[in-house]
Order: structure tokens, then sequence, then C-alpha cells
């Protein structure tokens, strides 16, 4: 069932810690700084962009395309970019879901499923979208460049959609959840909270893909407090509650950080045209 799966919110500048440093899954905010840094790559050189020269295509490639100056920089920025982001990579496989969640991949997109006493529950995400945007605003505020160990921390914080199916019924009831600003950390002493808000909930026809705006749908900005608790609670009791909440994120930080050297290897491959 996708909903709001793939568009991501914009987060606030200062973006929060979902939990404490210890048990996060995260990574130093690499990618726009490793782009926006005057010194460029490791390698302390920055292709001047705009006067790049053609060279001769190379005889052992055999593509017959174009290859200039700037390519080869690209190339060797690329590579360096790779090793930087490998190095930092805390999770070579993937961490799995307690709860007796089944994982299934399809490119940017996981869809944990599992049966529970007669009934389907399905969690979808991608995690296309799911970094906050704030650092390279930071960066443009003309703040000086920190250490990779003061770094801001890279955390995916995907929306999800739950589908809840019984055995006999014609349609699912769908939840649309998203992770809410102002519910990312605690503070000491602080009551616990939901990480995890529902944005929308309605019935949609079992097994179909799409949401169909034609099917009504309840949006809880105004809904009563109490009726919202009791979703909460009935999604609680089939296993999505604070630490599900809390695994979803380490373990889309980890789908998001492979897919991200996944696709700078291919850019290489492209650019290098291996």
């Amino acid at each position: 069932m996708l909903k709001s799966v793939v568009p991501a919110r914009a987060l606030p500048l200062s973006y929060p810690a979902l939990r404490s440093p210890g048990s996060a899954t995260t990574r130093p905010f690499t990618r726009s700084l490793w782009m926006l840094n005057n010194n460029g790559a490791s390698s302390g050189y920055r292709p001047k962009l705009l006067s790049s020269k053609v060279l001769n295509p190379s005889v052992s490639c055999g593509c017959g395309g174009l290859h200039t100056e700037g390519d080869k920089a690209f190339g060797d920025f690329l590579s360096d970019e790779i090793k930087e982001e490998k190095k930092i990579q805390k999770n070579k496989s993937l961490p799995k879901m307690s709860g007796g969640w089944e994982l299934e991949m399809n490119g940017t997109e996981a869809k944990l499923t599992k049966q529970l006493s007669g009934e389907k529950i399905t969690v979808t995400f991608n995690v296309n979208n799911s970094i906050p945007p704030n650092f390279e605003e930071e960066v443009e505020q003309g703040q000086q460049q920190k250490s990779p160990e003061d770094e801001p921390e890279i955390v995916s914080t995907p929306n999800f959609v739950i589908e809840v199916t019984k055995q006999g019924a014609k349609h699912s009831l769908v939840f649309d959840c998203h992770f809410p600003e102002d519910e990312m950390s605690h503070g000491e002493g602080e009551e616990e909270s939901d990480i995890f808000a529902i944005r929308e909930v309605s019935f949609q026809p079992e097994g179909d893909s799409d949401w169909k705006e034609t099917s009504y749908t309840l949006n809880t900005d105004s809904l009563d407090w109490a009726l919202y608790d009791h979703m909460m609670d009935f999604l609680a009791d089939r296993g999505v509650d604070n630490t599900f909440a809390d695994e979803l994120t380490e373990l889309s930080t980890a789908i998001e950080h492979k897919e991200y050297i996944k696709f700078l290897e291919d850019l290489q491959s492209f650019v290098n045209c291996k």
C-alpha cells in the first residue's frame, strides 16, 4: 500500500537525535560536507568545471564516448567519496527487526510483514528523501566546519504505511504514519511519548498497491484524543510501538546508506564507462 511513503517533510535546522548516541545506528553528515568543502575530495583537488578539456576517447575503453579532464576528476572524486562512505558504514548487513517481522526489499522500498492470530500486518516505507536537508543550510549560514566526531548524525526517518488485514475481510485498515519533529527526542525527566504519529487512517481494498483517494480518509489533526489513543494502542498490540519505530529508523538508516553507496558506485561506473 503506497501512500506518502516517498515524499519527506522538511525538518528544522536543529535536527534532534532520535535516540541516545549509544543506541543509534547513524553516521556523520559527510555527503553534503564532502561536496561543499572548499578543498574538494581528500585528494586535495577540486576540478574547475568550466575549464575541462576534451580528451581523445580511451583506447582501452572502447565506448567511443566523450572523455574530458572533468570526467577524470569526477571519477577520482567519486572513488575517494566511496572509500570515505564505506569507512564510516556501520552496518555491512541490514539489522534485524525484533518481533518476528520478515523483510522484503524492492529497490529503495522496504516491506515488513508478520502474521498474528489470523491477521496480517504489513509496514511499507521508502528511504528516498528520508534524510533531513538541514546540513547544507547550516553550511550556508557560515558555521565553522566541525570535526567528524562533532558533526550531526544522519538518521533516516521515513514516512511509513501500516496495513492490517483480517481473514475474510474485503478491506484493510491502513494507517499513514510519520516521525513528527517535536517528538524526536526526550530530555531527562520528561515522560516518554510516542516517537511516531498517525497522520491519516482509511479503509482500503485488500491487496491493492495504491491508496484510493475515493475511500474516506480520516485526518488525525482534529481527531478526538481518546479515539487517537485507542488507535495507537491498537497498533501497539500488534507490535507497532516505540521499540518498533526505533528499530525501523535503524533499519532505514542502514538501507539508505547502502543505497547511497551503491548509487555512487553506479555513478562512478557510468562516468568511467565501466
